[in-house]
């Protein structure tokens, strides 16, 4: 779509900066946090940008140009490389530039008015969200609200609104149709958990499709939005439509509660799931090993559906497969909950040439959001009181998983050198205590591994006060291998009770 613009005799900049810019409102452009590929969602041409390469370099670009002449020549010179969510972000920036500059130098008017053509010929192509974003930053920039931007704006946004809600006797279609469209956004704070339970109260149970809750499921495990009512909407649905359900949508119908770390009410949740595993565990791999991976956070893992993933038919029949390592990931995992959590399982288990590491690094979620993360602040805490050769970090532990922080502690209280200890315990556990005492028996002084669990904000659920559920597995296994957990909450100051072993 392309809009043919005349502009008025005064400059672009001008009209940014009159009175419908104010300072105090170009300065809301600043309380907007910055864009990221992964929470737009796709576009409608499919496009999602994950990763990083040229699309996250393209957006770092727009984020330190330096005018708007440089936020149009990266966007017009590297056609191939533009995101739908690149434009939000050179708008947001825009704000940022003549919130920075209260005086700036002439711009040309025809450099503005490119900028504004460039988003009017490609908004066709945006997500619902990002139209949304891109209104609201135009607003804030002060476009004129008759101006071309706006219109082209407001009316692809007009034109994704759903149909118009049917007559006053068919209230549930519109409440079903109302759920899909509030969950294909993935924003959650534009859609409130009162708006999500409202529409799923209007709709009837009939016009809850699959496709419906599995967008439903998907958005609270990605927001961590631990809502009670939404998960027994969910847990219930997939027990009455149980024979109608195949094992890749109901891998997704349980994400939510093994993220989340909630067991539903519903009596018959796991019944259901240990017959749905029945009927369909050979028939998707990949997707059987992710529902035990849910019902593994839960602690309720189905000894029948264990045999089976643990059997020599279906670990030959998943080698050589494309997701061959992650099934074998998650069954060393499954294989390490046996060990730990289930003493009276008597089975199959993994033979010891197909496991490997569990999580051998940090986990996606920490090295995403490092520059938000108090490890920094909590090593170099670290580093002053004990020194550098009293603990190790990042240090993975048998069967693979990653410690943020790892300490030997003596009996008095005193952190040992690491350099004279051996950091690990003995794997698997049922040997431990049998050395322990024979450590015991050898030295008065036997050391205890402490391990400093950083738990900064997006390891809990969005109240802020329950675990996710890989994170509580974790601390789980760490514990009952015989590490002693120290929990570091998401505060600056608290390594300091750290000194206390000292």
């Amino acid at each position: 779509m392309h809009v043919k613009w005349s502009p008025p005799p005064s400059s672009m900049l001008r009209i940014l900066l009159s009175a419908q810019t104010s300072p105090a409102r170009l300065s809301g452009l600043l309380l907007i946090p910055p864009v990221q590929p992964c929470c737009l969602g796709p576009s409608k041409s499919g496009d999602r940008p994950f990763g990083g390469g040229p699309v996250q370099g393209l957006q770092r670009l727009l984020e330190q140009a330096r005018n708007p002449g440089e936020l149009l020549r990266w966007l017009s010179q590297n056609p191939t490389k533009v995101r739908a969510h690149h434009y939000p972000v050179a708008l947001r920036r825009l704000g940022q530039l003549l919130v920075s500059q209260p005086r700036p130098s002439p711009v040309e008017q025809a450099t503005l008015q490119d900028l504004s053509q460039l988003i009017i010929r490609n908004c066709p192509s945006f997500d619902v969200h990002t139209i949304h974003v891109c209104l609201h930053l135009a607003v804030l920039l002060g476009f004129p609200s008759d101006g071309p931007l706006l219109c082209a704006l407001e009316q692809e946004r007009r034109s994704r609104l759903p149909p118009k809600p049917p007559s006053p006797h068919q209230p549930a279609i519109y409440g079903g149709q109302r759920l899909e469209v509030a969950l294909s956004c993935p924003r959650f704070l534009q859609y409130p958990r009162q708006h999500l339970i409202r529409s799923l109260a209007e709709a009837r149970p009939e016009e809850l499709t699959p496709h419906v809750m599995v967008l439903l499921a998907q958005h609270l495990a990605r927001h961590r939005l631990r809502e009670p009512q939404l998960l027994e909407a969910i847990a219930h649905f997939l027990v009455v439509q149980e024979a109608q359900l195949n094992s890749k949508v109901v891998q997704k119908l349980v994400l939510p509660f093994g993220r989340l770390n909630y067991m539903p009410l519903e009596q018959q949740f796991m019944p259901c799931l240990e017959r749905i595993l029945a009927r369909e565990a050979g028939v998707a791999p990949l997707a059987t090993v992710n529902i035990l991976m849910s019902l593994c956070q839960l602690q309720c893992l189905p000894f029948r559906a264990l045999q089976f993933v643990f059997s020599p038919s279906f670990i030959n029949h998943i080698n050589g497969t494309p997701p061959s390592l992650i099934v074998r990931r998650y069954l060393s995992l499954l294989d390490t909950a046996v060990e730990l959590e289930l003493p009276g399982y008597q089975g199959p288990r993994l033979p010891q040439r197909q496991r490997v590491p569990i999580f051998p690094q940090p986990l996606i979620t920490d090295r995403a959001r490092c520059k938000y993360s108090h490890k920094d602040m909590v090593a170099e805490g670290l580093r002053q009181l004990l020194g550098e050769e009293n603990y190790r970090q990042n240090l993975t532990v048998p069967p693979g998983y990653c410690t943020d922080f790892l300490l030997c502690v003596g009996s008095s209280g005193a952190v040992l050198p690491m350099r004279t200890q051996d950091p690990f315990l003995p794997y698997p556990p049922r040997s431990c205590q049998q050395d322990q005492a024979n450590f015991n028996s050898t030295t008065q002084d036997p050391a205890q591994r402490v391990v400093l669990m950083l738990r900064e904000r997006w390891h809990f659920c969005r109240d802020g006060r329950v675990l996710l559920g890989s994170r509580a597995l974790r601390e789980r296994h760490l514990g009952l291998m015989g590490y002693q957990l120290l929990p570091v909450r998401n505060c600056p100051t608290q390594w300091v009770h750290v000194c206390s072993y000292s």
